[in-house]
């Protein structure tokens, strides 16, 4: 069995009656396992500077033990008492702590007060680099934390039936005294920065300094366990420092580290590191931005100076503290040695602060229109996207069309023009392939998406960059949940261009907003699965090089909850039973170019149960994993299309003239014209901002900006598309300008995947469910 992380067996110093525990614990703690008597584990946490913390386990239940070191102490420190009360008082209103269970007073079960918490399951980062994640969830988890932190500065301590807890006015003034009287209880030897910088902070304490907020004292990053996957904080540890103050002392805090000392680094202490380095860390004025969004108040630096040069004598204090416990005997950390050689640094680099004005970090202010910045492989790529479609796709534009006039009565219709090949190889030779998938191109979400815009202004150009639906889609869920076999088999020919797929889900039968409606079977026979029933708008699968299908199918006679009834399942198009029944118009459309959109009937198809997608049940969670970035990718390129639209629209209002002048002289084709670049505009920066957060915070995060886009970016291009048309008059409806098929194509994105209500309903749903989070952590 595997150990805790981060813990080892107790030391030697910190032992104790493990027996007497078990025992009292069975007595006091309700739900604690009787049986087998003397089968406690107690580990000990390697981390732990203060109170010595362990690591309790018997049969499937797991707590965490705080408790008092042995041992003469440091007046007025090690408070758990303190610790329990403020935590049951925050678990109570739903902020992330561990569950408080027990408090033990009496010093004759193991020695020390201690008390016992439920132990919450997640990642605990020693490191504050964060080396073992992505720069992109490094980001993530620090924007978490701060927003955490900021949630907690919302609460009044009356609210939380903390009267009392602190003591009242004058935070600052006592921090300083506090700090300075442990610094001189723990000086092993006189080090005069220290003395320097306690007496500038006594000196120049903020003005009205009655601030009486809710503070943890310690908030840092390894204070805190995030999620097992997700960047979201379950649990804020170790609030032996809480007490009512200034929320600034806690926010200077955790962000002092962005002016720690570089001429630390030859210390092994990994969560004491500069930050201002550290790829996708944000900045110190992205988290002001944060922090200050989430409290409700207006970005400030006032008296920065001063908590930021307090932190560092806090820092200091505390290095000292833990010093002098190693040279007592009573450290609980293994690295206490260390910290001894800490303070004289900090006290200078505390100086320094005291005197600075400017707190910049080197991070380059978002400008009017990259409120949403690329990264700069993103750039570089986006440009040359833009040069390759200007040099090479446009002038094809012509030679195209004329394909499909020639063969409008000929099964050709349905290959593609050899061109597509051509381009297709040239764009692969120039590095420009695969661009929407992060884990090939190196691209989050919010690059592909300006790119995906660009590719957006012609019909034929995500095809060219082997970025184009369907494919796109059962790309990502064969890179996300496929097997080896499966990505080997399916994947790779899909990722060489060699393949085409399609994607069966909506059927004619039933309402498929809603999808739990979905009537086509699948049920397990031995080794293979057996799949009945009808879909429809099945795009692509008129390619001639379709090659197979992924089909989302239900079990009818399974008892599951009804989301956890479907599955996903590849079908190669060419198995028995698989029937193409015809191809499907929009609004007379039938986009050959694509594939078409298709009938398609199961009839008593067989496949191998090696072909199940991540396993039964797990349709609607492969969906949703599937649809966040896909829904960006669509809203993109609808973007791009509305500016190729709204090109057409003054070209148009430029040339033709009616009533004696240009019809852009007109007022209301004027106003048109302000209104849809609003409209464009508006729409982008809704596109961006989702995947700005899907590439930070995950797709879960991004629902609800995923489906305000999906609802907000399509109603914007078809009127922007509409204006064109208006403007173009007659020839607008015409052949001539691609605007009538443009409105075909970004009128179905209304009902393709998910109707706007749908959207509009989840919309509301979490906008409530947000409310009420907020309403509660005000009152």
């Amino acid at each position: 069995m595997a150990a805790e992380p981060d813990t080892t067996e107790v030391r030697e110093r910190h032992r104790f009656d493990q027996g007497a525990l078990e025992e009292y614990l069975c007595r006091h703690l309700p739900g604690f396992p009787l049986q087998p008597p003397g089968a406690l584990l107690v580990r000990q946490y390697s981390s732990g500077q203060s109170n010595p913390t362990f690591y309790l386990k018997k049969g499937l239940n797991t707590y965490v033990l705080r408790k008092k070191p042995h041992g003469p102490l440091l007046p007025q420190a090690h408070k758990i008492d303190r610790e329990y009360r403020v935590q049951k008082a925050l678990f109570a209103v739903g902020f992330p702590v561990p569950e408080p269970l027990l408090y033990c007073s009496d010093v004759s079960v193991i020695g020390t007060e201690f008390y016992v918490m439920q132990h919450v399951q997640g990642r605990i980062f020693r490191n504050v680099a964060l080396p073992e994640v992505s720069p992109a969830e490094r980001s993530a988890l620090y924007i978490a934390a701060i927003q955490t932190l900021a949630q907690l500065h919302l609460f009044s301590t009356n609210s939380l039936g903390l009267q009392g807890y602190g003591r009242g006015p004058g935070y600052c003034k006592r921090q300083v005294s506090t700090w300075r009287k442990q610094y001189k209880a723990a000086a092993h030897t006189d080090i005069p920065a220290m003395n320097d910088l306690a007496e500038w902070l006594m000196n120049n304490v903020p003005a009205g300094d009655d601030e009486e907020h809710l503070i943890h004292g310690d908030f840092r990053i390894d204070n805190i366990v995030f999620h097992p996957t997700e960047a979201r904080v379950l649990a804020v540890l170790d609030w032996e420092l809480s007490t009512t103050g200034h929320p600034m002392a806690d926010f200077a805090y955790f962000v002092v580290l962005y002016f720690w000392p570089n001429d630390l680094k030859h210390l092994n202490i990994k969560n004491f590191l500069n930050l201002g380095h550290i790829a996708g860390i944000p900045s110190l004025e992205e988290m002001i931005s944060v922090y200050t969004r989430c409290r409700g108040t207006t970005p400030s630096l006032s008296n920065l100076n001063f908590f930021l040069a307090l932190s560092i004598f806090k820092f200091a204090s505390i290095s000292q503290g833990i010093y002098a416990r190693h040279l007592l005997g009573n450290s609980a950390a293994e690295n206490s040695h260390e910290f001894g050689s800490l303070v004289k640094p900090l006290a200078e680099r505390g100086l320094q602060l005291t005197t600075m004005t400017s707190f910049t970090t080197g991070f380059q202010s978002y400008t009017v229109g990259e409120l949403f910045q690329q990264s700069q492989k993103g750039k570089e790529v986006l440009q040359k996207v833009k040069v390759f479609i200007e040099k090479y796709v446009f002038p094809a534009q012509k030679e195209m069309a004329e394909y499909y006039v020639r063969n409008k009565n000929s099964p050709d219709i349905w290959k593609k023009p050899a061109l597509i090949a051509k381009l297709k190889e040239m764009a692969k030779a120039e590095g420009l392939w695969n661009l929407f998938l992060p884990a090939i191109s190196g691209l989050g979400q919010l690059d592909y998406a300006l790119i995906a815009e660009e590719t957006g202004k012609c019909f034929f150009a995500p095809e060219v960059f082997n970025c184009h639906a369907p494919d796109t889609g059962n790309m990502e869920v064969l890179h996300l949940y496929g097997t080896e076999d499966q990505k080997k088999q399916w994947l790779e020919p899909l990722l060489e261009g060699e393949i085409s797929s399609c994607f069966c889900m909506t059927e004619p039968d039933v309402a498929s907003s809603d999808a739990t409606n979905m009537e086509c079977s699948i049920q397990r026979d031995g080794d293979r699965y057996i799949i009945n029933g009808k879909k429809w708008w099945s795009s692509g699968a008129g390619n001639p090089n379709c090659k197979f299908a992924i089909v989302m199918a239900r079990d009818k006679n399974t008892s599951a909850s009804r989301y956890k009834q479907h599955s996903m399942i590849i079908v190669p198009m060419d198995t028995p039973g698989v029937k193409l029944i015809r191809p499907l118009s929009v609004f007379g459309y039938f986009d050959y170019f694509h594939g078409g959109h298709f009938e398609v009937h199961f009839e008593n198809v067989q496949v191998p149960v090696s072909h199940l997608i991540l396993g039964e049940g797990r349709g609607f969670e492969i969906a949703q994993g599937r649809l966040g970035p896909g829904r960006i990718h669509h809203c993109m390129r609808s973007i791009g299309a509305a500016e190729m639209a709204l090109q057409i629209l003054c070209e148009r209002s430029a040339q033709r003239m009616t009533f004696g002048k240009k019809l852009y002289q007109h007022e209301v084709v004027a106003h048109w014209i302000a209104e849809c670049r609003i409209a464009i505009e508006q729409a982008r920066l809704l596109t961006l901002k989702a995947a700005s957060l899907i590439d930070t915070m995950g797709n879960r995060a991004a629902r609800k900006e995923v489906s305000m886009i999906k609802v907000a970016a399509p109603q914007a291009v078809l009127k922007v598309i509409d204006c064109a048309i208006q403007v173009c008059g007659g020839a607008g409806f015409s052949e001539d300008f691609p605007l009538a098929q443009m409105f075909a194509y970004i009128r179905t994105l209304r009902v393709a995947d998910g109707p706007d209500e749908v959207h509009l309903s989840t919309i509301a749903k979490l906008e409530l469910l947000d409310q009420a989070k907020w309403l509660t952590a005000h009152l």
